[in-house]
């Protein structure tokens, strides 16, 4: 597995290179093909956003909006061409060197696929194990280097299968795929899956990403075990999700589809979060986004108006439904039905046990806030006594806190003024 080792200082220091500046770009993820009949909606496809793809088979295609009104598309169309798209802005850091990275991403135009002398099959140095997993649009597989004997997780793709699937007017799979390569072209963070290699040879079919294997688990499957995962181990997984969270958002990145599946724990027990496929960046500040991108009993409540929402703020409330998971279990919304679903997030009040701590209960309230505005920010979260602990505030919090010059007197009682937002 490919980690490096970062001091607490280290991490304290990320991200403040300054190489990330955006501005507005009303950016709408594209939505994946719809999938629903009515407002029926299966319980898996509630919890679950990817497509999942069969080893070597192809897909049938699926075109966009084949349910949407002419007047439903032409208002989407608005949301999917804004003045400065997310490709627009990667190309531009990515041709101006500005990245956070020490190593770049490694570039290889060249894909020989064989078998080794045990007929394992073979992508340049790596031999395939097994399956691990699917993500959005293709499978992820587990192979071996034969260069310096690690394992990576690969990411494979058909580009004809992304190419003809429509997930918008005018883009197509492959349009999500190349976007998620150039964001994670820019990252390095410890709590970030990190990206090795691409392989895309222009004569083959085959597109591959190679990412860092995480030797380890997922936060948990489904909603959790029952009774949840404990205090002390929700605690530590959330430090390690909101620093991570607090890097991509400090570059003007907006994940999208944080949730339980994209967490991954490592042997040690670091949390790194993975899959960028419905991520999107800015110029600036202006996060705004339209209809939400990621998995429905995840999506704050503001997504589910169908109006404009800013995509950070959508980003906490998924913490805040993860944190919900890791602690009771179970979901805090969830319907027999789409809509039933998303009738429960915005109108429900949130169920917490009687006898819950005062300050877990005063977090999950704040972060599962109806109202966006009033919603707990990151910073905010990253000094809550609850997360805090024994530990101390997040190290990625002082980075924050150091960049924008705020006052430790600020924060020594745990809290941030509301003058430093």
């Amino acid at each position: 597995m490919f980690i490096r080792g970062y001091s607490l200082a280290s991490v304290a220091e990320m991200g403040c290179c300054g190489c990330f500046g955006f501005s507005s770009a009303k950016k709408q993820r594209n939505p994946r093909p719809n999938s629903r009949i009515g407002n029926h909606i299966s319980q898996e496809l509630l919890l679950n956003d990817e497509v999942e793809e069969e080893e070597d088979e192809e897909e049938d295609n699926c075109s966009y909006g084949d349910d949407m009104s002419e007047s439903e598309k032409g208002d989407h169309e608005e949301f999917r061409n804004p003045s400065k798209r997310s490709e627009d802005i990667l190309l531009y850091r990515t041709q101006n060197g500005l990245i956070c990275r020490e190593f770049p991403v490694k570039e290889t135009h060249k894909v020989v696929r064989s078998e080794d002398e045990n007929g394992n099959k073979t992508v340049n140095e790596y031999v395939r194990e097994c399956k691990i997993g699917s993500g959005s649009y293709g499978k992820v597989v587990l192979y071996r280097s034969r260069v310096d004997g690690k394992h990576y997780a690969i990411k494979a793709f058909h580009k004809s299968h992304l190419l003809k699937l429509r997930v918008a007017p005018s883009e197509t799979a492959m349009t999500d795929v190349l976007r998620e390569v150039l964001i994670m072209k820019m990252l390095n963070h410890p709590n970030i899956v990190n990206l090795i290699e691409v392989i895309d040879d222009p004569n083959t079919d085959h597109f591959y990403m190679v990412l860092e294997y995480v030797e380890g688990k997922w936060v948990f499957e489904g909603a959790g075990p029952p009774g949840g995962l404990g205090q002390n181990v929700s605690r530590r997984y959330l430090r390690d999700i909101v620093s991570g969270l607090m890097y991509l958002h400090s570059h003007n990145v907006v994940h999208g589809d944080i949730k339980p599946d994209n967490l991954l724990v490592t042997a040690a027990g670091t949390v790194k979060i993975g899959d960028f496929s419905v991520s999107q960046v800015f110029e600036d500040e202006n996060d705004e986004l339209r209809r939400s991108p990621g998995t429905p009993v995840f999506t704050a409540p503001e997504c589910c108006l169908g109006l404009t929402y800013h995509g950070k703020a959508a980003d906490t409330w998924a913490v805040g439904v993860t944190l919900y998971c890791m602690i009771l279990g179970r979901y805090p919304f969830l319907g027999d039905t789409l809509q039933d679903t998303y009738d429960k997030i915005v109108n429900d009040r949130i169920w917490l046990p009687k006898g819950m701590n005062p300050q877990l209960k005063n977090l999950l309230e704040g972060l599962l806030c109806k109202d966006p505005t009033e919603r707990l920010t990151l910073e905010m979260v990253a000094v809550h006594p609850w997360v805090v602990g024994d530990e101390g505030p997040i190290p990625y919090f002082l980075c924050w806190c150091k960049r924008n010059k705020l006052p430790r007197d600020q924060i020594s009682d745990g809290s941030i003024s509301e003058s430093s937002h």
